[in-house]
């Protein structure tokens, strides 16, 4: 077991994270947690009514920010003047020394302070243009990580079981990454390219339509490159994606099993496994890299090639006297920009390939409709717990019936208990009652109401449950038991923190209720976890409680005392008790034995050891 962190430890750490100054602050922060909140539901909007359809959902994810997009290319258009002239003043100074005139002087003079000028509005037209677009960009990126939060919060408890949290994480930092990647390609970067290449050949075109031919010509070439290289870079792009999902999910899945990895010391085939997987990923890799290559050179040799004929060609003209000697100069410079962006439009294709291919990953999550719907369900403001199932049926995806007709009827302020051996139907019992799955046959009825008219959100407002696997995350004591509660007395917290017999603890760490927690508890014994989860339930004063083996992780003692508090707690409160070690429900009200899906036995402790039936020889086992 680790060590608590020590007060300095926890000060030193708080110093290196504080805030900064509130002018500072104040200066960058441009964004509302409402203005997010609100574009959240509008991108999962979005998704639902563009049919998966990539370009129409970064159209519509832009719509609404075009008055910024429009400004900052406004302003990328002012900031880009310098280089939009430099060619045609660098060809009239060349020309001046050529054939130097009456007014060489004060026309040197104009040209040059034009110059400066122009690169001195670039410094403030970059800030703006930056300023704009980059609204437009976070706001983007933190309204699809929100809009997935919040999808992943909707979404059924069945779609989390199947999706690899691996998987969910990778979509939702690498995608969003390669999203805004593309956002800013198709936004920012290619906008600039058009201004760039329609400069140019505006500029050509008023000069000389010979040259302006010439120009066009690299386009036909341009398309017939792209259109040989899009498939198979599309599609090694889909390939490594995947691969990717699937080795952040291996690697989460190897974090998760570190303690049970090295206690059996196979952490060698581990290692193996996880080897294998970054071969996998480091080949696909590779040969996407090789297709973005060949793509690349053959682009690159293809518009030298252009550039150096441009080269050979104006200096012709130039000999024969159809243009000046700094034209030469000019044309060059302004080929050199055009086949320069579309050079870059070709080399933007493997990326905008892998953006429109995480915009469809996103969409796994974002247009799933395995989603909870509370809308237009009736709430439930008080819960006296009378519950009662009907032949109640369940089975998972794999068609195998778990639930087989359950007839079950609680009355307000009963506890009772389920056992029977593992896979009997316990624990979906439990997620039934929960409204994490509904019955697929027959009814479940909550104080009357079919579970599934309810609106289950009001409803789990009632429930405090108490889960066999505790889970905690990385903050203080305090933060683990409160969670998601405000306005919590320190009177409340530590009658639950007596309630759950955790007081002698608190009081032995430096800064008590308020010690900072490692991962998942991991500077607390497994009891200590197991009663941190108790008071969480506890603090909540609910109307239903569910523990689901909540004496499993404790010392005899600890059993005890834990004991004594449940059974005080649980007066006049409807409690459900799914426990293996038969000894800690003899206060049950009633023990309901499920076996292979169906409730075989129903009845008081001491009714069911009388009657020597399936509990008894349950109990009998444990009593060996």
């Amino acid at each position: 077991m680790n060590p608590i962190k020590t007060t300095e430890k926890v000060k030193s750490e708080k110093n290196a994270d504080e805030p900064q100054s509130s002018n500072e602050k104040g200066k960058y922060e441009m964004f509302e947690n409402e203005d997010i909140m609100a574009l959240e539901q509008e991108l999962i909007d979005t998704y639902l009514k563009s049919s998966f359809h990539p370009v129409k959902i970064l159209l519509k994810i832009h719509k609404r920010y075009i008055k910024e997009l429009l400004l900052s290319l406004f302003f990328y258009t002012i900031k880009t003047l310098p280089c939009i002239f430099l060619p045609v003043i660098t060809a009239k100074l060349i020309n001046l020394v050529v054939t130097p005139t009456e007014h060489l002087a004060q026309t040197m003079s104009l040209y040059i302070v034009l110059m400066v000028v122009l690169f001195l509005i670039n410094i403030p037209m970059q800030r703006l243009y930056i300023k704009y677009y980059s609204i437009v960009s976070r706001m983007i990126e933190a309204g699809l990580r929100g809009a997935l939060v919040r999808k992943l919060q909707q979404l059924s408890i069945s779609f989390h079981k199947e999706m690899q949290s691996g998987r969910i994480q990778s979509k939702l930092i690498r995608d969003v990454e390669t999203i805004q990647s593309l956002s800013d390609n198709l936004f920012s970067t290619l906008p600039g390219i058009v201004i760039n290449a329609v400069t140019a050949l505006v500029i050509v075109l008023h000069n000389n339509l010979t040259v302006f031919w010439f120009f066009l010509l690299c386009i036909p070439c341009s398309v017939i490159t792209v259109k040989a290289f899009l498939k198979p870079i599309d599609k090694t792009n889909k390939k490594f994606r995947k691969e990717m999902e699937h080795t952040s999910a291996n690697i989460t899945d190897m974090i998760e099993m570190t303690p049970i990895t090295r206690a059996h010391a196979l952490e060698e085939m581990e290692i193996r496994k996880i080897t294998s997987n970054l071969s996998l990923l480091a080949n696909t890799g590779f040969r996407r890299d090789m297709i973005h290559a060949l793509f690349g050179s053959v682009s690159w040799v293809l518009f030298q090639l252009f550039q150096f004929v441009c080269l050979v060609f104006s200096t012709i003209l130039a000999i024969r006297g159809e243009i000046g000697v700094g034209d030469i100069t000019l044309y060059q410079s302004y080929f050199t920009t055009l086949t320069g962006q579309v050079s870059t439009i070709i080399s933007l294709m493997p990326v905008i390939s892998k953006g429109f291919d995480s915009i469809g990953s996103v969409g796994e999550i974002l247009c799933s409709m395995e989603v909870e719907d509370n809308r237009e369900k009736t709430p439930l403001p008080t819960l006296r717990g009378e519950y009662e199932f009907k032949n109640v049926c369940f089975s998972y995806q794999n068609n195998q019936p778990l639930l087989q007709g359950i007839d079950l009827k609680v009355n307000a302020g009963e506890t009772i208990a389920f056992v029977g051996e593992s896979g009997s139907g316990k624990t979906t019992l439990m997620n039934l009652l929960v409204g994490f799955y509904l019955p697929q046959s027959g009814t479940l009825t909550v104080d009357g109401h079919d579970i599934t008219t309810l609106n289950l959100n009001s409803y789990r407002q009632h429930l405090s449950i108490v889960p066999q696997n505790v889970v905690l995350f990385t903050g203080t004591i305090r933060d683990n038991i409160t969670y998601g509660m405000t306005d919590v007395s320190d009177k409340q917290l530590h009658a639950a923190l007596d309630a759950a017999r955790l007081t002698d603890l608190i009081d032995s760490l430096p800064l008590g209720a308020d010690t900072p927690l490692e991962e998942h508890g991991a500077n607390l014994s497994g009891g200590q976890r197991q009663r941190l989860s108790i008071a969480r339930a506890l603090i909540r004063d609910p109307d239903v409680i569910l523990l689901d083996e909540a004496t499993s992780a404790l010392d005899s003692v600890s059993e005890k005392q834990i004991q004594e508090a449940i059974n005080n707690l649980t007066k006049e409160r409807t409690t459900f008790i799914v426990a293996h070690r038969l000894a800690t429900i003899k206060n049950a009200d009633r023990i309901a034995v499920i076996k292979d899906g169906r409730c075989v036995e129903i009845g008081s402790y001491d009714e069911l050891m009388a009657k020597k039936g399936e509990f008894y020889a349950l109990r009998s086992l444990q009593q060996v």
